[in-house]
């Protein structure tokens, strides 16, 4: 298991080594993970042997998250104070979010002719 969590650092150090020396607007660990993925589809035995590290470190993936609610946690005076400015831009960007890809995926279904829209 330590040498694939390590063949996966590789990745992402690399992806990372890259970004930097070439000043990529790419954050390193996309250009490492999208460098996995040529990987991965060139070598499949490289996939079979990382497959269990894998969904090992995905179903601890909720632990990532947990630094994030200390942070929201240890800034509750803000929420009191600011929270419903806070919720309304929340919300407004969601909406907006989903109201632009819904009119990309209109788009790219008017441009590549699709009728089942």
């Amino acid at each position: 298991m330590i040498r694939h969590i390590t063949v996966l650092l590789c990745f992402q150090l690399a992806g990372e080594v890259i970004s930097r020396a070439l000043h990529l607007p790419l954050p390193g660990p996309v250009l490492g993970m999208a460098l996995l993925l040529v990987a991965l589809l060139v070598v499949p035995q490289l996939a079979e042997a990382i497959r269990k590290t894998g969904q090992a470190l995905l179903s601890h993936l909720s632990l990532l998250f947990v630094p994030a609610g200390v942070g929201v946690v240890g800034h509750l005076d803000k929420l009191g104070t600011d929270g419903l400015p806070l919720m309304a831009a929340i919300l407004t960007s969601t909406v907006l979010s989903i109201i632009v890809g819904v009119w990309t995926f209109l788009a790219v279904a008017r441009l590549t002719g699709s009728r089942d829209v």
